[in-house]
């Protein structure tokens, strides 16, 4: 048996020589019933807690009920942009930077 066995039994044997008595402590109920009758005090910290995780379903709720509609509204109002071969992406991508230069020239003025 190893060790921490042995300390079980020998806490079970213990526990069995050891007999509760039949009587309650004197005004155990008067104890209890005047502490279940005492107002709470309120605790700001759970108040707050309660009503943030009450919120938060509504607030996910609404969240996709705008991205449906600003998705939908999206997709009605943008017009489908031409698909591009792959010439001309290449093309814009390495006259992207030419492009840029020379918008910054037409705006510098001496």
């Amino acid at each position: 048996m190893n060790r921490l066995e042995q300390l079980r039994q020998k806490l079970i044997a213990a526990a069995r020589l050891d007999v509760p008595a039949d009587t309650v402590p004197w005004a155990f109920e008067q104890r209890v019933l005047a502490r279940l009758r005492a107002p709470r005090s309120l605790d700001l910290a759970a108040f707050w807690a309660r009503a943030l995780w009450r919120a938060a379903a509504p607030c996910v709720a609404l969240s996709l009920a705008l991205l449906t509609w600003h998705l939908a509204v999206e997709s009605a109002s943008a017009p489908e942009p031409e698909p591009q071969t792959l010439a001309q992406q290449l093309e814009q991508t390495l006259l992207a930077a030419v492009q840029e230069q020379t918008a910054d020239e037409s705006t510098d003025v001496w």
